[in-house]
């Protein structure tokens, strides 16, 4: 997964630091975080356990009301924990069915994904990483994401005055690097459990009641009136100590923690090339009020083709966000039936379906092969 999110296959849980506003675009708002575990209980498969701890990018002795709606609306979003999430779970399971039922032939694939995409917990980290994507393999993007990181953590605790003298402290990695380094991992996820049932006294626990029926093989929803905090007792934070060298990756950073860093020093830190000047300018358009995040993601509230367009060509007007950049976008927004297409696409119509093309014809082959989907050719793909 892209930093800061980091999932434990023993515990089975996703970690990583979330801001305790929602306000952080083009305010003043400090940047202040808390680390946070979510899982989902065994005993209680209805409902999400959210751990909160506080992280060394900013302390708090509590949490308010407005700190706690904060946090559950970034799970919910992440998740896709909505009342339109879960129609569209239950439409694109219905429409998976009709076609097994035409074909003759049931993917087991198909029948157990839940039709839920992860994403971030804000519409800007989302942005930033699609345009890592772009023009680069998958450890280079991993990467890049993971110094920006890094570099959130170094604005929190540094001086305030950073200089250029900063290099890029992750670099590209090379696939047969990270191979050899998977052992290693491994052998470290057992030490990591114990760490954290031994320090997990000091968390704040926010548990999740799903009072929703579920709907045959589609995961419970989470509307907003079914949600109950269980924080009676529990919003005292517990002061942790500073974190290792290893774990010195803080939040994603937000429009206003980049907007004031220089490009070339940007680039250079990140290893960004040139994505710096495009991140910038995106940060500096939120921060400035030209570019109004909250206004984009309320239109896909109007699942119609007519807002799919306006918001097409509102990010189309943003500089760095050409048609693989803008769809990847519109998918994390909400809008599945065009599928974001590339030379990884082209692999896999090859490679699963046999069919070959080119980046002039793929988005025609793929749609040809998933469009018996529609509109949730992606989820499909």
């Amino acid at each position: 997964m892209m930093s800061p999110n980091r999932w434990d296959p023993l515990s089975r849980s996703l970690s990583r630091p979330l801001h305790l506003s929602n306000s952080l675009d083009n305010t003043d708002i400090p940047s202040v975080s808390v680390d946070v575990t979510i899982c989902q209980p065994q005993q209680d498969p209805h409902s999400l356990r959210i751990e909160v701890r506080n992280s060394a990018s900013g302390s708090a002795p509590s949490l308010s009301q407005e700190q706690q709606d904060a946090l559950l609306a970034q799970v919910k979003r992440m998740l896709r924990l909505s009342e339109a999430d879960e129609r569209n779970v239950r439409d694109f399971k219905r429409i998976v069915r009709q076609v097994a039922q035409e074909e003759g032939e049931e993917s087991q694939y198909m029948t157990d994904f839940s039709g839920r995409v992860f994403r971030s917990p804000t519409l800007f980290e989302d942005m930033v990483k699609c345009m890592l994507l772009c023009n680069c393999q998958w450890p280079r993007t991993l990467s890049m994401a993971r110094a920006l990181c890094e570099l959130q953590w170094e604005l929190q605790h540094c001086s305030p005055s950073i200089s250029e003298d900063f290099i890029p402290q992750t670099p590209a990695g090379k696939e047969s690097k990270r191979r050899q380094k998977v052992s290693k991992v491994a052998s470290k996820l057992t030490s990591r459990i114990a760490e954290s049932k031994a320090s997990s006294e000091d968390y704040m626990n926010l548990k999740l009641d799903c009072a929703g029926v579920l709907e045959e093989n589609v995961q419970p929803s989470f509307p907003q009136n079914d949600i109950e905090s269980d924080l009676h007792g529990l919003n005292e934070l517990s002061t942790t100590d500073p974190p290792s060298a290893r774990d010195r990756i803080g939040n994603f950073p937000s429009p206003r923690e980049l907007a004031n860093l220089d490009e070339s020093f940007l680039a250079k830190r990140c290893n960004l090339g040139y994505r710096a000047g495009r991140i910038l300018k995106l940060a500096r358009g939120i921060v400035d009020g030209q570019i109004q995040l909250r206004e984009l993601e309320d239109m896909c509230n109007e699942a119609s083709l007519t807002a799919y367009v306006k918001l097409a060509e509102q990010l189309s007007q943003i500089n760095g966000f050409g048609p693989f950049t803008r769809n990847n976008v519109l998918v994390c927004i909400g809008f599945y039936h065009v599928i974001p297409t590339d030379s990884e696409t082209i692999r896999h119509l090859k490679q699963v379906h046999a069919r070959n093309c080119t980046s002039k014809t793929v988005q025609m082959i793929a749609e040809s092969i998933y469009g018996k989907y529609a509109p949730f050719q992606f989820l499909a793909y």
